[in-house]
């Protein structure tokens, strides 16, 4: 078997019966690049990610159709070529993506990644182990807080205008005295080195490139400052997964490392002082902040403060106690107890940009957040992955807006699969969009490029859909409820 496929022979077989002929990782590099894919992919599986060596992509198969499925040789070109038109453009309108892809076709050069978002997800899942693929995708209890939020979702359509002769729409938008060139931001997903090894270096700088806001969570992977690094000149702004009161100065050194490393808005997540009840992650027995890869838990790793208070306590150094240091800094993100709105002030004492309350679903916990002076809300459910059994984010939003759009900045989550969807949350009021799991699907499949490709997507398409009904720009004077109807209950 290996004697042909170093003669370049074309063959077609499934990996076992590749290795049972003798193949193996060693004597890749013999096998010139015109062997065809083999139709199965890779058996052997990290929990943490897919461990696959870069040169072995170009042999696993791709059943969900995701890559081209041609010769090696094709698929490298189409990468290379694909790789090369996304740099060739600075910063181009996002529906010329649409264009780009066609006028590759003209070289029979395909896509490397599929634009059927309802796809993203089942190709990830080809990608990613049993345990990784169940922590992202899992919701809470039934999963009909998710369930919900995409329904919802249905429930709404847009009212196109005709022979409206203005040049392609704008999706520029405001915040906090700010221009953003789009009103999407890459939501704070944590452990994302589950999904690829470059995790948030990966996301972090494919946000730089498409000019889109990235959101770094406190159970990065990678520390506040290297993130900052990738991210360069990028807009980036800070989760803070908020410590119990009796660690304040824990919170106090996480805030003010992420204000010297350029981090401007303070998104703070009301809803995660304890994990939720998720039957995927329970069904593997799989916390991947407890696991010895020590994912998720490098901004307390590399916290001096925290490595201060650990030797005190404990009596040992940070790198000296791993393990139980790990365990440690976990129960202080997560103690399971709630903060009250009067603890806002401590934040506020310490964090002089925008603040953001992330988790706001009702009119009363909006008009608290007016009251205490924050300056936005995320209105949120988590994307149904903290409780179950909970009202949609987009049911809720127009209420929210009609009672404080006004006195603070509304953005939204939970449930964007689509720019139609990102279109429908703008036009009911929220200012900008936080996107989670379809990048993450992206990062999985393709590391930077898979997130860009997944970014440029959803913003082609909203710029295309609001292009088409005739719509100016993102500001509510252009995209408001009169564009959009109720046309379900």
């Amino acid at each position: 078997m290996v004697q042909l496929l170093r003669k370049g022979a074309v063959i077609c077989l499934g990996l076992r019966q590749l290795i049972d002929g003798g193949f193996s990782i060693d004597n890749v590099a013999a096998i010139p690049s015109k062997a065809l894919l083999v139709t199965e992919p890779l058996s052997y599986r990290s929990p943490i990610y897919d461990r696959r060596e870069d040169h072995l992509y170009k042999l696993a198969a791709d059943p969900a159709g995701m890559m081209y499925t041609a010769t090696a040789t094709a698929r490298k070109n189409n990468l290379k070529l694909y790789h090369e038109a996304m740099a060739s453009q600075a910063n181009p309108l996002p529906y010329t993506y649409e264009n780009q892809v066609y006028s590759n076709g003209l070289s029979s050069n395909r896509p490397p990644f599929t634009f059927n978002t309802q796809n993203w997800e089942s190709a990830a899942k080809e990608r990613l182990s049993d345990e990784a693929y169940g922590y992202l995708w899992g919701s809470a209890g039934t999963r009909e807080t998710e369930d919900n939020n995409r329904a919802e979702f249905k429930k709404w359509g847009i009212l196109p205008s005709r022979l409206v002769p203005d040049p392609v729409t704008s999706l520029k938008t405001n915040l906090f005295g700010e221009e953003y060139d789009f009103p999407i931001a890459i939501a704070p997903v944590g452990v994302q080195q589950l999904f690829h090894r470059d995790g948030e270096i990966a996301t972090a700088t494919a946000a730089r490139k498409e000019s889109v806001t990235y959101i770094l969570s406190t159970a990065s992977c990678t520390s506040t400052e290297k993130v900052a690094e990738a991210n360069g000149g990028g807009s980036r702004w800070y989760q803070l997964y908020w410590p119990d009161n009796e660690h304040n100065n824990i919170t106090a050194s996480l805030l003010n490392r992420a204000k010297q490393n350029g981090y401007k808005v303070l998104v703070v997540t009301l809803d995660t002082f304890v994990l939720g009840w998720r039957p995927s992650d329970l069904d593997h027995a799989f916390n991947p902040f407890l696991r010895p890869d020590h994912i998720g838990v490098e901004l307390g790793l590399s916290d001096p403060v925290y490595h201060k208070y650990y030797e005190e306590k404990f009596g040992k150094p940070v790198e000296a106690d791993l393990s139980p240091a790990i365990a440690e800094w976990v129960r202080i993100l997560f103690s399971g107890i709630s903060h009250s709105w009067e603890d806002l002030k401590f934040l506020q004492q310490h964090w002089d940009g925008p603040i953001i309350l992330k988790g706001i679903q009702t009119i009363a916990d909006a008009q608290r957040a007016v009251a205490a002076g924050v300056q936005g809300i995320v209105v949120l459910n988590h994307g149904g992955r903290q409780q179950d059994g909970v009202v949609s984010t987009l049911a809720v939003l127009p209420e929210i807006v009609e009672a404080v759009g006004d006195r603070l900045e509304i953005l939204f989550d939970s449930g964007i699969r689509s720019g139609a969807d990102i279109a429908k949350a703008l036009a009911l009021g929220a200012k900008m969009v936080l996107i989670g799991r379809p990048y993450v699907y992206g990062l999985a499949l393709g590391g930077e490029e898979g997130v860009r490709h997944v970014l440029r997507s959803l913003l082609g398409e909203l710029q295309l859909t609001l292009h088409l009904s005739g719509i100016k720009s993102v500001s509510q004077k252009d995209l408001n409820r009169s564009v959009v109807r109720r046309t379900g209950f």
